[in-house]
């Protein structure tokens, strides 16, 4: 005899559609590709990212032309979805603040929190050569920023006694790398924060785990950028030195932002009701060797 399968157990619980999500660091990178999977699986969107640059951050982040782009790439995905954008720096807890309230205004939840917003390393530097204001700076966006989005949606899950906050971390939050003291001590204790913030949550029934996706080929996300500047210094071409990551993988390629989006949808759908307090990591295998 075949089992009896409950209705609510038969439904599909893979897709999105229905759920609010949130997501930091939309406008290019891994933060797009997931705002691009997200929109596919059915959900409503509000994307946001900082909209200028850092002082002490070498390299452009997220414009406000990218985050528009990133919203109409969303809405040709799927025009039954709303989409919205607002510009917020997750290191101004107000700024924090008034995008969760934009998000409750315009849609009366948040089912997801994507927490995306991130810098890699300003430069490669071993621990004794990295200056305290890149140290501050990297802590204050990578892990304190990721706090700040987690104490201001977490209010709003709770109180729905639901939800699923996903924090972008990466194998630097396992592993370590030389001259990336910073991005490996913030990324580590985005793990551990990760950690922490699942078992206080997990009475509202909202879980809390960590994306750590291995080397991106991707200049626009964190982890491709990091790429970029080990090879910047040690002297030697991007090309060569990403030959070399592809030869530490097992699966003998780099990760697409894309890969990472497909472990972001299944963590915020239902079909992974029961993972909290998890690293998933997206890396060809490389943390498992």
């Amino acid at each position: 005899m075949s089992p009896v399968i409950s209705a609510d157990r038969a439904a599909d619980t893979t897709g999105l559609t229905g759920k609010a999500a949130l997501i930091t660091g939309a406008a290019r990178g891994i933060g797009r590709a997931c705002a691009l999977a997200y929109a596919r699986a059915g959900a409503d969107l509000l994307l946001t990212d900082i909209g200028h640059d850092l002082d002490g951050v070498p390299y452009p982040l997220g414009t406000p032309g990218q985050l528009a782009h990133t919203a109409r790439l969303c809405r040709e995905e799927n025009d039954r979805i709303t989409v919205v954008t607002a510009e917020a720096d997750v290191r101004d807890l107000a700024a924090v603040n008034q995008v969760v309230r934009t998000a409750v205004d315009r849609f009366g939840r948040i089912d997801i929190l994507l927490s995306g917003a991130g810098i890699a390393a300003p430069s490669g530097k071993t621990v004794h050569d990295i200056d305290p204001g890149e140290w501050d700076l990297m802590l204050d966006v990578d892990v304190s920023g990721a706090w700040r989005m987690i104490k201001a949606v977490g209010k709003v899950m709770t109180h729905q006694r639901s939800g699923s906050i996903i924090n972008v971390a990466s194998t630097a939050g396992l592993v370590g790398y030389r001259h990336f003291a910073g991005y490996v001590t913030a990324k580590h204790a985005l793990v551990g924060l990760t950690k922490a913030a699942a078992l206080d949550l997990a009475p509202f029934q909202v879980r809390v785990n960590a994306l750590c996706p291995g080397s991106v080929r991707d200049d626009e996300a964190a982890e491709g950028r990091m790429l970029t500047e080990i090879a910047r210094s040690l002297a030697v071409p991007v090309e060569e030195h990403e030959e070399t990551f592809v030869a530490a993988q097992p699966m003998n390629r780099l990760i697409e932002p894309e890969d990472v989006a497909g472990a972001a949808v299944w963590l915020g759908s239902d079909g992974s009701r029961q993972v909290t307090g998890s690293t998933v990591t997206v890396d060809g295998g490389f943390t498992s060797r």
